[in-house]
Order: C-alpha cells, then structure tokens, then sequence
C-alpha cells in the first residue's frame, strides 16, 4: 500500500485490499495492494491481474458496508480458471475501508518517515503488522546521460535516487527531472557525509579516475547493498589497480560490481540503465539473471520478510 500513499492521500474516502498472507507460486508479495474510492477508480494490484476483478467487486462492496472482508483465492485443478488464480499459488486478501490509521500511515510513507500499520484479521485471531522503512537510497554518482536514465528506472523501482556530481553546469534538476534530489558536490566527500544503510546502492558513472576511484573507496569501505561502476573492462582492471593502491582489500574489491550491469546487449543509455537495474533486482531477490525459459526452477522465490515488513501474529486485546 505504501506505494500508493499519492493517490490515497488525494481521496476523500476508499478502499484498500491488501494480501496479507500467501501460499505457493502466487504472483504478488504479501504487502500488495489494491484500492478503489467512491467514483470506482482504482490503483495498483494484488494478483497482477489474475483476481483483480473479484476483488475491485469486494472492494466496492466494503466501501458501501464499512465491514472488513477477509477473503482467500486459491488454484483448483478440476477448474483453475473459475477460481481466478491460476499461478499455482493461493493468497489471503484483507479489504477495509480507509481509517484514521491507515492514512497516518500513509502520510508518513510520503514523508520518508517509518510507519507502523496495525489490522486485526476479522473473523481470526491474528493481527496484520505492516512495518515501512522509508525507501531504499540509490545515489548516482557522474551527472551524464546515462544517469538521467538510471535515476527513471531507479525511481520506478522504489528508490529514492541522488545524482551527485562536481560539475555545476552538468549537475542540474532540468537535466534529471526523475531524480529526488541533485547535489552539486566532490562525489567521495557527499558520500561520506550522507545517510546510508545497508540497503543503499551506489552507481558511479563518472568514467573519471579523479572522481570515482575516490568515491569506490569510500563505497567499498562501507556496508552498502551495492557498488557498481561503468566502464570497459580494461577501464576497470586500471580502476582495480589503483583501489588496490589505495589499501582496500580482496575482500573489498569483490564488493565492486564492474563493468556494472547484465549482459543484455544493448548500447543505448536506456538499454544500460534497464541493464543496470536488471542486476540491481537480480542481485537484491537472489535472481540468476538466466532466461526462465531455461530454467525449471520455480518463477517466484519465496521470502522470509518482503521489503513491505509485513508478518502476522496472534491478536491480542489491548
């Protein structure tokens, strides 16, 4: 739902499925959701199209009733399309009306702020904790084209993107119009002194020894999510040569994603940046990177906690 926090917060009054719990190859994480308001618009997805349009009917339903539903899809193998999920995988889907707490959880969502959402499960005795982080920071470094292109993707993906570069006159709002902020500044020098985690990931596209050989060292020294940085492949065992120099280990220097990116075959900025967010996802989900159509494993993996945080436990009175 977090996701949706611009398009909630502008409602008077809504809706809001949410899949809170899942079984099997389902298509959506626990956390997705889908809301409706009162003119029958809605926003986002909790089964990437299989149930959509029972639950938009559910959704209307509650927001006419004002009683929460919880409801279960699931695969059938006499008659898979009846029921709507045809994945193989079956998912539990929390619908209620907009409360006072769902939207100061929103807000805070918007803000960057962490939020806490509570939801009791009718009918059962669980609680449904939804915990939000503010968004996962990616911070690009090297202010040309191939950036402006990278900062698109990245903020399609969730992150809260920087582009960072030295140049005034190249580092400007106009030129990355996708991007949350544009800092004018020494790479290494704003990398050091801005908040990071272990869920921040750092591209350098400077193609300059002078500015990212200093931001790689400060990068490789910290516990980031990843490092990556462009270039061809003898541009990078130079840039080795002199990380080495510069005393960072073996250990560090296996951080380092470079020439970054998947192997798509594409040239242009847009195909490099959907290469570089490509091993960006691959690399955070624990993906191969192989075409599925060569693979027999399952489609989804499963994970222990999604990014939305979210867990159920047993209900109890306060």
């Amino acid at each position: 739902m977090r996701d949706l926090a611009d398009s909630l917060l502008s409602w008077d009054r809504f809706a809001v499925a949410s899949v809170v719990s899942v079984r099997g190859s389902a298509p959506r994480d626990v956390g997705a959701a889908l809301a409706v308001n009162t003119d029958g618009e809605v926003v986002g997805s909790v089964s990437g199209g299989c149930v959509e349009g029972a639950v938009y009917e559910l959704a209307l339903e509650v927001l006419v009733s004002g009683v929460p539903r919880l409801a279960t899809f699931g695969y059938s193998d006499d008659d898979a399309f009846a029921v709507g999920l045809t994945c193989g995988g079956e998912l539990d889907v929390l619908v209620q009306r907009d409360t006072p707490e769902i939207r100061e959880a929103l807000r805070a969502a918007r803000d960057g702020r962490p939020a806490v959402l509570r939801r009791r499960l009718p009918g059962t005795e669980c609680e449904f904790v939804e915990t939000w982080l503010p968004q996962p920071r990616l911070l690009v470094f090297g202010a040309i084209d191939h950036a402006s292109a990278v900062a698109t993707i990245g903020r399609f993906l969730g992150y809260h993107v920087t582009v960072c570069d030295a140049r005034p006159i190249f580092a400007t709002p106009q030129r990355f119009p996708d991007a949350h902020e544009v800092v004018v500044d020494w790479p290494h020098r704003y990398l050091a002194n801005t908040t990071t985690d272990s869920r921040t990931a750092v591209v350098v596209l400077t193609h300059d020894p002078k500015f990212d050989v200093p931001v790689l060292i400060e990068a490789l020294r910290t516990p980031l999510a990843f490092v990556g940085a462009l270039g061809s492949r003898r541009t990078h065992a130079e840039r080795l040569e002199r990380l080495r120099e510069a005393g960072l280990t073996g250990a560090q220097l296996a951080q380092l994603r470079s020439p970054i990116g998947l192997d798509l075959g594409g040239r242009s900025p847009e195909e490099t940046a959907v290469s570089i967010a490509a091993e960006l996802v691959a690399l955070r989900h624990g993906g191969s990177g192989l075409p599925l159509t060569d693979l027999d494993t399952p489609i989804h993996r499963t994970t222990a906690v999604p990014d939305g945080m979210c867990r159920l436990r047993p209900h109890v009175s306060r």
